[in-house]
């Protein structure tokens, strides 16, 4: 009988440890910054990409398609999202130092950007725009009338938008600033003549600030937007990618754009939260 007994715990302890040895196998299927999670950067201040929805309640809520677009990736890959809300420099600084998995900010594939980051394949095709006030649009009938040095020409640090303005307006003085709402209200203010940022973002921001007008498009070689993965995440890279393209198939992307472009006209907040 205590044989018996024995025999039967022996092959409990064997099932328990084989079923321990599945969920760990499953765990480290990705290898990622915190085991199980999936930690994606990302900077709030690029509606309709990612910026806070104020709901009903008063309360802000991080929304977007880039959001929704981690959501979906994360419960493809079968981890818990955790999403780290910083500025944009930061988003590139966090990929660098491997401390998130992926950044997800309406990122262009740079090819400056490889030595630092992977690329996924594109998601959202995008283009660029100079952007000034109401008023002001006969100034720029086109992209050299922006080159003049009594201009001041605002972009996003970090951004590409910022190598748009160096390589069209280099004889003006160009200002960057952290967040994307600076340079609005810097434009709106009249301290900046005029503005290189993203298409779909200038047209959110259009929406909620009658005032701006978009008067050029920036021709840019790299059109469109793809995620920043860790260097060197082979797996997490080709799982990512395999997302996106369902995500892309399925239809999931296109709703999460329509309704990301529906909650930036209404109430939302773009930037850091205080505390």
């Amino acid at each position: 009988m205590k044989k018996l007994i024995s025999l039967l715990l022996a092959a409990m302890m064997i099932l328990s440890l084989a079923a321990c040895g599945g969920k760990q196998e499953s765990a480290s299927k990705y290898n990622t910054v915190t085991a199980g999670k999936l930690t994606v950067a990302t900077s709030p201040d690029f509606a309709p990409y990612e910026f806070y929805a104020i709901d009903d309640a008063g309360t802000p809520q991080l929304a977007g398609f880039d959001v929704a677009l981690a959501g979906y990736i994360a419960n493809e890959l079968g981890l818990e999202l955790e999403m780290v809300p910083i500025d944009f420099d930061g988003v590139l600084m966090e990929l660098q130092t491997k401390s998130v998995d992926l950044g997800l900010a309406g990122l262009s594939p740079d090819p400056e950007r490889e030595s630092i980051m992977d690329f996924s394949d594109i998601y959202y095709m995008g283009g660029q725009s100079f952007v000034t006030v109401k008023g002001s649009e006969d100034k720029f009938a086109t992209l050299a009338d922006t080159n003049k040095a009594e201009y001041q020409i605002g972009a996003q640090t970090g951004s590409i938008q910022v190598d748009l303005a160096q390589e069209n307006s280099p004889d003006a003085d160009i200002i960057q600033l952290a967040k994307v709402t600076d340079i609005i209200a810097e434009l709106l203010a009249g301290k900046l003549d005029g503005a290189y940022i993203e298409t779909a973002v200038a047209e959110s921001y259009a929406v909620n600030y009658p005032e701006l007008a978009i008067v050029l498009d920036v021709p840019y070689d790299v059109e469109g937007s793809a995620i920043g993965v860790s260097k060197g995440n082979s797996e997490l890279l080709a799982a990512v990618n395999a997302a996106v393209k369902k995500a892309l198939e399925d239809g999931s992307m296109d709703k999460f754009v329509a309704e990301a472009n529906e909650q930036a006209a209404g109430k939302i907040f773009e930037g850091l939260l205080d505390g």
